[in-house]
């Protein structure tokens, strides 16, 4: 027996889906299938973007912090934009959220809060992900939610 607004596992399908997106092209793959997927189950869809700490190095240019902030900022709005879009294409309705943080604190923090029933990621395309572990690694190593990474 469930209580209605109480987070259960194990219902038919994830009623809600957390997709982190970073405007790579696997993050925005896995954001088309997220979106087809949400449409499907019927599925309450949420989109987040971790916008990460500049580098300890930026510090030293006066104009690099600024730098890196606007160009954040022009990646928020740009994803924005396209997961409105996109999500409109696919019939569904998308909750876009920009944090600030280390990606995988981040993306863990908003699936515990909403609770999500099921995290969508991309592949990380970097190299040395291999060695110290990429997002969509580390999120599967949490254990605590279904993850699907997207190649």
């Amino acid at each position: 027996m469930s209580v209605p607004g109480r987070f259960e596992r194990g219902t038919d399908g994830p009623r809600v889906i957390l997709v982190g997106v970073d405007g790579s092209p696997t993050s925005l793959r896995a954001a088309a299938y997220a979106a087809g997927l949400a449409r499907r189950q019927r599925s309450r869809l949420v989109a987040v973007y971790v916008a990460e700490p500049a580098p300890p190095m930026a510090g030293w240019v006066p104009t690099a912090q600024a730098v890196v902030r606007d160009a954040t900022a022009e990646v928020d709005a740009e994803l924005r934009a396209e997961m409105t879009h996109a999500a409109a294409h696919h019939g569904v309705d998308v909750e876009y959220r920009s944090v600030h943080g280390d990606p995988v604190a981040e993306i863990s923090r908003v699936a515990d809060a909403l609770p999500a029933d099921a995290v969508l990621v991309g592949a990380s395309e970097q190299a040395g992900h291999r060695v110290i572990g990429s997002v969509a690694v580390r999120l599967v190593r949490l254990g605590r939610w279904p993850v699907t990474v997207v190649p």
